[in-house]
């Protein structure tokens, strides 16, 4: 239980709560074992008044007394069994609720390049299937195993208090049961591992469906994907039945185990009973302890499950959740920014793949101009905008904002004041308006409208039979690549960033259109910093400054009119062959 000992901080919280839900359960169970103690009480009432006889009305007076006082012991225990479920039960909701929010919180600090490790239909199963099997251990496995080592307690304690020897006797079975119960739950332990490890892998091929369900269907290969979805379902069906199997030969064992008890209490009882030793009332006392001990003995294999399960759960849980955060924001300082922005001899390589991304680049910006960056795939031009926003960190060199070390400032703040459109567009699953509004949440409809001008997309969207209102299919599945493009760009905008990074996001735009998009940004960005990656000469011909890189390195810098006069130089080459294009 090794894994689960992340749990004993959220105990330790609700440990109030607990602890009145013990208390309520050990009130529950005393109320309980008032019932066999009256029935052996009358048993053995009976039993005098049959051997030496006695007045009639007495013995009714008794009967009927007892009987009250066991239907009243009962209404409380029920009372004080139902106050206990909700007491414990919902500490694991509680546990449950702060279990999803940290897995969740610690999802949105871990960098980039853990998410480029895992997949996501793992991820989910995590924060789901395997936090609800968590919280079967630190709900009804933690108030039953409570339950169970109260009335074990309570009853053994009280049956040796009257007879010793058949107490005995009747708790012999017990370490074998122990021994049976450690070598399942080894197995359970394992085979519950499997099982998650199968749902997961599950979970991410119908993920992966749902999102590429355009490509699956354009390359026709639904059948092949049905064969293979139905070979992964019956690996973990294969897996849930191996597990069941184990988690079925619980129950058989505690009702045999239980049985051999209650045959031992028959017949030692018995003999004592003949020999004198004990009243009839107690050999029924025994026998009704005994079966009172049969569901909580029962439950022992359950819970003994439930915990493996958990174990297993939980262990996947701490895989991820003592990742290290590698982008650790050091300030809590809100300074303002201005924009200024400055590389100086960054270096980055990409751990995943050991691929110098980044060698050598130095560059200076102030606030309100403008930089392009151009180069062939795979140059480094991405990963540059991924330094800025500090999703990523250089492995040498430094980069200043306002002359201070991007890695001394507030990362919430950096962030906040730098909008990025990145290559692949990601829009939600919401409508237009509130897609936008994303960059701004209080923004108001005016503000999108002017916004959406800029990027050239409001005619479009007011033909939309909704408009504003209309809503997005998943990742702006019924949207063109373009009107993706601008929405994000309009997003971008509405923010009123000090910084803006645009990574290649005009491509699926016109010539026509981008020009005008190019134009717009002129007018309402001067005292915006910008940085504008692109394949297109004439998305950064009107930037202050233009980088070409090639393998990482800046081979070439200067303006549009300085770079075009090297006729050997890759800028003017390519700015040839895109105007040849054109004309």
């Amino acid at each position: 239980m090794k894994s689960l000992n992340y749990l004993n901080k959220f105990f330790y919280e609700y440990r109030f709560r607990i602890l009145i839900g013990i208390l309520i359960t050990i009130i529950a169970r005393i109320f309980a074992l008032v019932a066999p103690n009256l029935i052996g009480d009358s048993i053995t009432i009976i039993e005098n008044y049959l051997r030496s006889g006695g007045n009639p009305s007495i013995l009714k007076k008794n009967l009927i007394s007892n009987i009250f006082f066991i239907v009243g012991a009962s209404i409380m225990a029920g009372i004080f069994t139902f106050v206990m479920r909700q007491t414990l039960i919902n500490v694991s909701r509680f546990i449950e609720f702060d279990l999803k929010n940290e897995i969740f919180q610690k999802y949105q600090e871990l960098n980039i390049s853990f998410y480029k490790n895992s997949r996501i239909g793992d991820l989910m199963n995590r924060i789901s299937e395997d936090v609800s099997k968590v919280r079967m251990y630190v709900g009804p496995a933690l108030m039953y195993s409570i339950n169970t080592i109260t009335l074990f307690i309570i009853i053994i304690t009280y049956m040796l208090s009257i007879d010793v020897k058949l107490t005995l006797y009747t708790i012999t079975p017990l370490p074998l049961l122990s021994l049976v119960i450690y070598k399942l739950s080894k197995r359970i332990n394992i085979k519950s591992m499997k099982v998650q490890e199968s749902l997961s892998k599950l979970t991410t091929i119908a993920q992966e469906s749902f999102s590429g369900i355009s490509i699956i269907k354009s390359y026709t290969i639904e059948q092949e994907l049905s064969n293979h979805i139905e070979d992964v379902s019956m690996e973990t069906r294969n897996r849930h039945i191996d597990l069941a199997k184990f988690q079925s030969w619980f129950l058989p064992m505690m009702v045999l185990l239980i049985g051999m008890s209650n045959i031992l209490v028959i017949y030692i009882g018995g003999n004592q009973f003949i020999n004198g030793k004990i009243e009839l009332g107690v050999l029924a006392e025994f026998i009704i302890y005994v079966n009172m001990l049969t569901w909580p003995v029962a439950t022992v294999g359950w819970v003994t499950s439930i915990v493996q399960q958990a174990e297993a759960s939980q262990s996947r849980i701490n895989q991820f959740l003592n990742e290290k955060i590698k982008i650790i924001n050091k300030s809590s300082k809100i300074l303002k920014i201005k924009g200024e922005i400055e590389f100086k001899n960054i270096n980055f390589t990409y751990e995943e793949t050991n691929i110098k991304a980044l060698s050598d680049i130095n560059f200076k910006l102030k606030n309100g101009e403008s930089l392009g960056i151009i180069g062939p795939v795979g140059c480094g031009k991405s990963t540059l905008l991924e330094l800025i926003v500090r999703n990523y960190d250089p492995k040498s060199g430094e980069i200043l904002i306002d002359n201070i070390d991007l890695k001394n400032h507030n990362i919430n703040n950096i962030r906040n004041n730098i909008s990025y459109v990145p290559q692949t567009t990601f829009l939600f699953n919401d409508t237009i308006k509130n897609n936008i509004r994303f960059g701004k949440s209080d923004a108001e409809i005016s503000d999108i409208k002017k916004y959406s001008k800029i990027s050239c997309i409001n005619d479009e969207i007011e033909e939309f039979p909704k408009r504003y209102n209309s809503i997005l299919g998943e990742r702006g599945i019924n949207l063109s690549g373009g009107q993706k493009q601008r929405i994000a760009l309009a997003r971008a905008l509405i923010k009123k960033p000090k910084v803006l990074l645009l990574d290649d996001c005009l491509s699926a735009v016109d010539l026509e259109t981008e020009n005008t998009i190019t134009q717009n940004l002129q007018k309402e960005t001067n005292n915006i910093t910008k940085i504008i990656v692109s394949q297109r000469t004439s998305t950064i011909k009107m930037c202050n400054k233009i980088i070409v890189l090639n393998q990482g390195k800046v081979i070439e810098i200067g303006n549009h009119e300085e770079l075009i006069k090297n006729t050997e130089g890759y800028y003017h080459q390519i700015n040839y062959k895109q105007n040849k294009k054109t004309h």
